[in-house]
């Protein structure tokens, strides 16, 4: 057989198995829409816990790059005290900016914050001011934070330290609640959608079991029975990835029209990023889902 032959043959293959697995879900139209839903219904929660996830990561990083720790220091701060200090906080890693703040800026800032009323709040300060000098850090993470209080801490010369470790800790704590919680919820629909793929390929192969078999008998090997139905559940799982994209970029585009200005300080992810990232990450999925389902569903009719 020349080479061009053989082309031509492979070619017809793969027509059948594409027309026979299209024939098949014509056949059981019901179950197929049911398989289908299933399928954009698992990819479509994963995409809404990404997207929370994605947006969640992206306010902590934005929240880390704007978080302020103040070290305030004591009246009689030596200056050995002071360099040890400033030595602890180089040694950090992660640490954006280190500024130090001496009582006079800190008492102008009060006054530029409450505007003509704090003028008179701070009236008669010049001369005794109550306020700290301090350093201001600012960090790249929320995690640096633990690491900077924990440089210093127990440095001398030191009054007090302010920080946002406990709001850092709630965000972090909430962030992998969800992970969690949407790891979970995937794997249960994941099942679902396997076990719904895996009937409606069922289906079709109680009505073909004979042709099967006659199949089998006159020597057509299991993956030329396989193919058709791998197929089968491959559009299946596509049509839910499709579907489920769609309607996650258009639920996600009209929220972050309405709700992405009033989010002072954060910036949400583009909807753009679903039709360049998910979708494709999506249509792989769909072909995992339906081309393992119809593989499993099929195993055992083999068997002839």
């Amino acid at each position: 057989m020349s080479r061009g032959e053989d082309t031509v043959m492979k070619i017809s293959t793969i027509k059948y198995y594409i027309v026979d697995a299209l024939k098949s879900l014509k056949r059981n139209k019901t179950v197929s829409m049911a398989s289908v839903a299933t399928v954009a219904a698992t990819l479509l929660i994963l995409g809404v816990f990404l997207l929370t996830v994605f947006n969640v990561n992206a306010a902590i990083e934005e929240l880390g790059s704007k978080l302020e720790i103040k070290i305030y220091l004591k009246e009689d701060l030596t200056i050995s005290q002071r360099s040890a200090i400033e030595r602890a906080l180089d040694n950090v890693e992660g640490v954006s900016n280190i500024k130090f703040e001496d009582k006079s800026d800190a008492l102008e800032k009060v006054k530029k914050q409450f505007g003509e009323e704090g003028k008179e709040l701070v009236k008669g300060f010049e001369k005794e001011n109550p306020f700290p000098n301090a350093y201001v850090i600012r960090v790249e993470k929320p995690e640096i934070v633990n690491n900077v209080v924990k440089a210093v801490e127990k440095l001398e010369g030191i009054e007090k330290i302010k920080d946002v470790r406990e709001i850092v800790e709630r965000i972090i704590k909430i962030t992998n609640a969800l992970k969690i919680i949407g790891l979970a919820l995937f794997v249960i629909l994941i099942s679902v959608s396997l076990f719904l793929i895996g009937n409606t390929i069922k289906l079709t192969v109680y009505s073909r079991k004979k042709e099967i078999g006659i199949m089998k008998y006159v020597g057509a090997t299991d993956w030329f029975i396989r193919w058709p139905f791998i197929i089968e559940g491959m559009v299946l799982g596509i049509a839910g990835a499709i579907i489920s994209t769609g309607v996650l970029y258009y639920g996600y585009r009209m929220i972050h029209e309405r709700y992405a200005d009033a989010l002072l300080g954060f910036t949400l992810i583009n909807p753009h990023f679903i039709l360049s990232t998910t979708l494709w990450q999506f249509m792989l999925g769909g072909l995992f889902i339906g081309g393992i389902g119809s593989v499993i569903a099929i195993r055992k009719f083999l068997i002839v």
